[in-house]
């Protein structure tokens, strides 16, 4: 029993994907049709890049990155800016998920090491939501980034084009709110941390990340490059593929059923794509505060054609409650494992999510020709 609860708190989204499925299998009996449901491209693109990436974090690769830089700084503010902006710019190319696991640690470590301990809510706030944010402006930043990306066949100029006003905005937004957040001050510089030195399987991922980047590019068919990943890691790191999130790929896999069952009821389909028309964002942040944006973005994506909207809504929806993003959910576990004043943080993160949800909001309601702008002057 106690093996089940813990499983349940550990896996909830997929606890809840796989009820609804179920449930909907109620009234749509089960038959071949359910393979049809399934997007195999953003599994196989998925697994590819979180097995590729799970890589690289083995091999230490991202903590040496991150060492090296924070060896350089001598100022806490310099600090807490390296600690969320590495969140920030590396989530749109290992995902939000991926910059949280490495560098929330990291950050805990970091702060300690100069006797800053009160600051860790306030970073691991930032670097939470600078990974959210960051990680929208790539196909590969955020899962529900692939599955959009993937369904409605979009470019990556395409994509850019409607992810990087909120990009752009976000990092000045980051900045001002570490203004208000950190005071500075000289610190001691640290120490940098070294990889682990195995050339060959350095090289491995790397080939298999070039070859997973490409696939999302399209240049390279998904299942050569998802057979080609788990064949070698198979061969050279059974270890690393086993820490794959394999769960995340069963939620996505349990939602496409829920869906295309839910589509092949006619009643239930024609009320949802009529009251899901025109307000996309707005269901799209709604519904992310209470079963988060990932599971929110499969859903709506069977019953509409407007993924600008949908595309916006559930990014900007990763930000509010705890559970509106699992990647924030991760830091909070982590977070919560190494630190006592679970209060403070949660408010704190409660406090600045609000406060970006409300502009970031606002900004896409009224900030047409500012996004235009924006855009213009980088593409």
């Amino acid at each position: 029993m106690y093996r089940i609860i813990g499983f349940v708190k550990k896996e909830t989204v997929f606890c809840i994907s796989a009820l609804v499925a179920i449930i909907s299998a109620i009234f749509v009996p089960v038959s071949m049709k359910y393979f049809s449901y399934i997007n195999y491209g953003v599994i196989g693109l998925l697994f590819s890049l979180m097995a590729s990436v799970a890589g690289f974090s083995s091999l230490g690769v991202f903590e040496y990155i991150a060492s090296f830089l924070t060896s350089k700084t001598k100022s806490l503010n310099s600090l807490v800016f390296i600690l969320w902006s590495i969140c920030f710019f590396l989530s749109p190319v290992i995902t939000n998920d991926v910059a949280l696991i490495t560098f929330v640690p990291l950050a805990i470590l970091a702060l300690r090491a100069v006797d800053e301990e009160k600051l860790i809510p306030c970073t691991v706030v930032l670097q939470t939501v600078a990974a959210n944010l960051g990680g929208m402006l790539t196909p590969m930043g955020n899962p529900q980034n692939l599955l959009v990306y993937e369904k409605y066949e979009l470019s990556v100029s395409e994509f850019i084009k409607i992810t990087f006003p909120y990009f752009a905005l976000s990092f000045i937004l980051l900045l001002f709110t570490q203004l208000i957040l950190v005071r500075n001050k000289k610190i001691m510089v640290m120490g940098k941390k070294n990889t682990t030195g195995n050339k060959k399987l350095l090289l491995m991922y790397s080939f298999l990340t070039i070859l997973s980047v490409l696939s999302v590019l399209k240049f390279v068919d998904y299942r050569i490059t998802a057979l080609t990943v788990l064949v070698l890691m198979l061969i050279f790191d059974r270890k690393t593929l086993l820490k794959t999130d394999f769960f995340l790929l069963l939620t996505f896999i349990m939602f496409f059923i829920f869906v295309g069952n839910i589509a092949e009821i006619p009643q239930i389909r024609e009320f949802i794509q009529t009251f899901a028309r025109g307000r996309e964002k707005e269901l799209g942040i709604l519904l992310s505060q209470f079963i988060s944006n990932v599971p929110c973005c499969t859903m709506l994506s069977g019953f509409t054609d407007n993924y600008a909207s949908l595309l916006t809504g559930c990014n900007i929806g990763g930000l509010g409650s705890l559970i509106a993003s699992l990647a924030s959910l991760i830091s909070f576990k982590i977070y919560s494992e190494s630190c006592e004043n679970k209060g403070r943080y949660v408010a704190v993160f409660t406090g600045v999510n609000i406060a970006f949800l409300i502009i970031l909001y606002l900004f896409s309601c009224f900030g047409i020709q500012s996004e235009f702008l924006l855009t213009k002057a980088f593409f």
